[in-house]
């Protein structure tokens, strides 16, 4: 009997001093664990787009009478960015450039049609988005500018102007670095005034709709991971 209780209390002595050598060590620091997004959109893209275009514009007189023109037509072109991914937000810069076949008339001047012509259409903008895994819901917004012409008894005067485009979009990718865009897009020119082929003003504001297609030169495997 004694050696039974004897054995007991060894064993109790040993439990004791386990627990005392574990409460003695110190604690080491959990890793935290560090989820990274299975798709970076940091990189540098170079892409192609097609699209439709379509505004009010309109050409009034010195007299202040105004013709009011709806115009429409098909665009294509080329667009060139680069995206800085963190977390699940996405940064960037982006140009286009566009061939536009965007007019319109209003025929209702006497003895001649007054005509709207938009032949080009650019911007430089910066972009903001969300992202969730391949798919980047964005907005932007920057300069814009276009190549237009007014029309009436004699021949077209053409002009450059340069306002504001801004817009949202919706951009998936297919593949590590081919993506597919939808996106809309408002330019707005302000007024100009017509010289020295005719008189009075001429304003031509346009809508644009585009599906385009980019190639991203990806600079990394995952996104930059904010640490708090």
């Amino acid at each position: 009997m004694k050696k039974i209780l004897l054995a007991g209390a060894a064993v109790g002595a040993l439990a004791s001093g386990a627990q005392a050598a574990d409460l003695g060590a110190p604690r080491q620091p959990i890793a935290a664990v560090v989820v990274m997004p299975a798709f970076s959109w940091t990189g540098f893209y170079l892409g192609a787009h097609v699209g439709y275009g379509f505004g009010r514009g309109n050409g009034t007189t010195l007299a202040g009478v105004v013709y009011p023109t709806n115009t429409g037509g098909g665009l294509i072109g080329g667009q060139l960015g680069f995206n800085y991914q963190i977390n699940q937000f996405v940064l960037g810069v982006e140009a286009d450039l566009s061939h536009t076949a965007i007019g319109g008339h209003n025929v209702s001047v006497p003895a001649s049609a007054v005509h709207l012509r938009n032949t080009m259409l650019g911007s430089l903008r910066a972009r903001a988005g969300f992202a969730v895994d391949r798919s980047l819901f964005y907005v932007t917004g920057g300069l814009g500018f276009q190549r237009a012409a007014f029309a009436s008894n004699v021949g077209p005067e053409a002009y450059t102007r340069t306002g504001f485009a801004v817009g949202a979009g919706y951009e998936y990718a297919m593949t590590a670095n081919w993506t597919v865009k939808a996106e809309y897009m408002y330019h707005n020119f302000g007024t100009r005034t017509l010289g020295p082929t005719y008189f009075g003003t001429a304003r031509h504001d346009i809508h644009t709709v585009k599906l385009g297609v980019n190639y991203l030169f990806s600079t990394g495997p995952s996104a930059v991971v904010a640490r708090y």
